[in-house]
């Protein structure tokens, strides 16, 4: 495989849409699927009233690449090889200890299906994605909770966890104003969405200026979808794609099959009839990466256009598209941003009244290193009797280097290069810190005094 990789050598260039393209603040938006959860599960389900107080240090518990072992209550962070470098029961982190005496030294008893599919079954939860997040820190709490008054020993609320998401993010709770996340995005846009810059916007138009053709590819419904673009790109967004496809149900657009899963017009967001094939480029809803990609042949004239796809879940995202369709990834990831302890731009200049104005309480921005989880990217483990700590890659920085192409804090650290621009890959060949674009996150430099561990 090359060594390097160039968006010019791009016939397509495809985008997910949520902490994509449309960027969120995340300490507002977080507290708001955080409540619209908990809110559900309060008066629909009658789980205790606390879990509708939150601490405003309390975030702190949420850390992309955690696993929910489901019917255990219990959250882990995994090592490359599957064992288990920390866990918690509900919000409290187990000591060394009791992680040995509940999960030994070997690997986790599921590690090889998440592994091999990053999956999520019905015995566990894979959060990988700052809209389930927030969630994992409502399950903590739930589990806490359940110990508090039943000293339950094998748990049972996650059907009700699913409820409250499907309550909150089902296809028609948009234009029923139904829960309380969409209505209140609806009505306060600005609080929760981050305009997209104009070096994005005009780095779009150069790709496809430069023959590239564009493609938004959302599991968010065809009326969200359309909120969040005008407000991002401006009521003029249809015109940076050739192709939108909005309900896309990733992962299953990269993996099923027409038959399966077939793409369909949209008329006033109503779904129509499956089509046969997709002929021509247009807005549809659900469909496959299998005739998607024929009409993507018959667009570019080549039998094998070279296709690169952008976006933020593994699960969704990353993985499906490398496994499946065999196209370049770009993993956006906001966490190489925390890994440095630098604060975004946009927030250093912003003038302090409006910089204020929706804080609240203060609630931390997620992407900056878990206290109790440390870094995203590497852990110590603790030696036998005072033998020394050994350094580890965590499975989630494993999946980065295996599926990703690039990795990248957003769309704006690239789009002042020129089109171009030789990226250095992921690869066997080059170091593991290759392909992270600017610069690797810190707790990967072979320093002794770089892991933020704490």
């Amino acid at each position: 495989m090359q060594q390097h990789f160039s968006l010019a050598d791009c016939d397509v260039v495809g985008f997910d849409l949520d902490h994509t393209l449309c960027r969120y603040q995340l300490p507002q938006s977080a507290r708001l699927i955080y409540d619209s959860f908990a809110h559900y599960l309060v008066t629909e389900k009658g789980y205790d009233e606390d879990l509708l107080i939150l601490a405003p240090d309390s975030l702190d518990f949420c850390c992309k690449g955690l696993v929910l072992d489901i019917e255990e209550g219990n959250f882990l962070k995994l090592a490359e090889d599957g064992t288990v470098l920390r866990a918690s029961h509900g919000t409290k982190s187990m000591t060394f200890e009791e992680i040995l005496e509940n999960y030994g030294r070997r690997e986790w008893k599921h590690f090889n299906t998440v592994s091999g599919m990053v999956s999520r079954t019905a015995k566990y939860y894979l959060y990988d994605n700052y809209f389930d997040l927030p969630g994992a820190l409502l399950c903590a709490r739930v589990v806490d909770s359940l110990d508090q008054h039943d000293g339950q020993k094998k748990y049972d609320f996650w059907k009700d966890m699913v409820a409250a998401i499907q309550h909150n993010y089902k296809i028609t709770a948009f234009k029923e104003d139904c829960g309380m996340y969409f209505p209140e995005v609806k009505n306060h846009p600005d609080k929760y969405l981050q305009r997209c810059p104009e070096s994005v916007k005009k780095w779009l138009k150069q790709l496809k200026n430069a023959g590239k053709i564009l493609l938004l590819i959302t599991s968010s419904h065809s009326d969200y979808c359309r909120l969040l673009c005008e407000h991002v790109l401006g009521n003029d967004f249809e015109e940076y794609f050739d192709i939108l496809i909005t309900n896309a149900l990733k992962p299953g657009f990269f993996s099923h099959t027409p038959n399966q899963r077939p793409f369909r017009t949209l008329e006033n967001d109503e779904e129509q009839e499956a089509l046969l094939s997709l002929d021509k480029p247009g807005w549809y809803s659900q469909g496959n990466a299998i005739q998607l990609y024929d009409l993507l042949k018959k667009m570019t004239g080549k039998l094998d256009p070279k296709v690169v796809y952008f976006g933020d879940s593994m699960h969704s995202d990353i993985f499906p598209a490398r496994h499946y369709s065999n196209w370049e990834t770009v993993f956006i990831l906001e966490e190489l941003l925390g890994d440095k302890g630098i604060v975004p731009a946009k927030a250093e200049s912003e003038p302090l009244e409006k910089k204020g104005k929706y804080e609240g309480d203060q609630l931390k921005v997620p992407y900056f290193v878990s206290k109790q989880w440390g870094s995203f990217f590497m852990d110590r483990i603790p030696g036998p009797e005072n033998a020394e700590e050994t350094l580890v890659h965590t499975w989630s920085c494993k999946c980065i280097s295996t599926y990703s192409t690039i990795a990248i804090p957003s769309l704006e650290a690239i789009a002042d290069l020129p089109l171009d621009y030789r990226f250095t890959r992921f690869s066997s060949n080059n170091s593991a810190t290759a392909g992270y674009y600017p610069s690797p996150p810190r707790a990967l430099l072979p320093k002794e005094d770089s892991v933020t561990m704490k």
